[in-house]
């Protein structure tokens, strides 16, 4: 469903251009045309650089004059009709007899790949597996054994673990659907920084998601623990109370409760209370 940048397609023939989603992606695609009597939930047929295929409009139309990126637009070819949602829905239960087809050769030829889904294009020219494997896989002898039997163009493209979550979809630990299957539709590199930076421990298994990766929420309040930290005094400094020495072991920045302890007492106290009795904020300033 992507536009190649280099594919260099002429946007002059269109006055207008529309916002237009796919069934399993939430982003929506932007396309051209002239026809202005479409409107939000209309089913279309659009070129794709697959092929043809279904989308649904996603957004008002608007001017050209309003469309500020560099990549051309492929059109919107017409909207869809009976026969093309009854091509639509042939194609579904086509693709899961495919799937099952290409699941049984790829058992036969032993190759290490996971087959994740299965997709025809609206004018069946073309047939798309998505699969996941650890490794390059030589897939050459499972094209010539597909194509004996499907008698179309066979396309098998490999994704990440990350995709292969925000295809499948599921539940993540806020109890909520997966951001990547509803919202996310890039994937930001996540380090075990950011973890650390959250002041979170370091137990890969419950930081990470469904795909075995980070999890993508730890970006999402990292600059804010950033900024909260700088009011707060770093694990490891040594203030006293009472002529007792205690070292910050322990931050919570969002309850401003912080953790002090010596060999023989551990204290848990308010930021403000803390402040107040360490006068950390007037050695802190004087050290600066």
């Amino acid at each position: 469903m992507f536009v190649k940048e280099e594919e260099k397609l002429d946007n002059t023939k269109f006055t207008h251009y529309v916002g237009v989603t796919f069934k399993g992606n939430s982003r929506a695609y932007f396309f051209g045309l002239t026809d202005l009597s479409l409107n939000i939930g209309d089913q279309v047929v659009v070129e794709t650089a697959r092929g043809l295929e279904l989308g649904e409009v996603a957004a008002e139309t608007k001017s050209m004059d309003e469309y500020n990126s560099s990549l051309g637009l492929r059109p919107v070819l017409r909207k869809a009709d009976k026969v093309d949602i009854k091509m639509y829905e042939a194609n579904i239960e086509e693709a899961k007899k495919s799937i099952s087809i290409c699941k049984e050769e790829i058992d036969k030829l032993q190759l290490n790949m996971t087959l994740i889904s299965c997709e025809y294009t609206l004018d069946k020219t073309k047939v798309l597996f998505t699969y996941v494997a650890d490794e390059r896989v030589d897939f050459r002898e499972l094209l010539k054994a597909l194509a004996s039997k499907l008698h179309t163009r066979i396309e098998l493209r490999q994704i990440g673990t990350r995709d292969k979550a925000k295809a499948v979809g599921g539940i993540g630990m806020c109890g909520l659907p997966l951001c990547c299957s509803t919202f996310l539709n890039e994937f930001d590199g996540i380090s075990i920084n950011r973890a650390k930076n959250q002041l979170l421990a370091i137990n890969i298994p419950k930081l990470s998601g469904h795909c075995g990766k980070l999890l993508c929420c730890l970006k999402y309040e990292d600059d804010a623990y950033t900024d909260l930290k700088k009011k707060f005094p770093e694990i490891g400094t040594k203030v006293f109370i009472d002529k007792e020495q205690f070292t910050v072991t322990g931050l919570n920045v969002i309850s401003r409760v912080i953790k002090i302890e010596h060999d023989e007492n551990v204290k848990f106290l308010d930021y403000d209370i803390f402040v107040e009795q360490t006068h950390w904020k007037q050695h802190h300033n004087e050290e600066k």
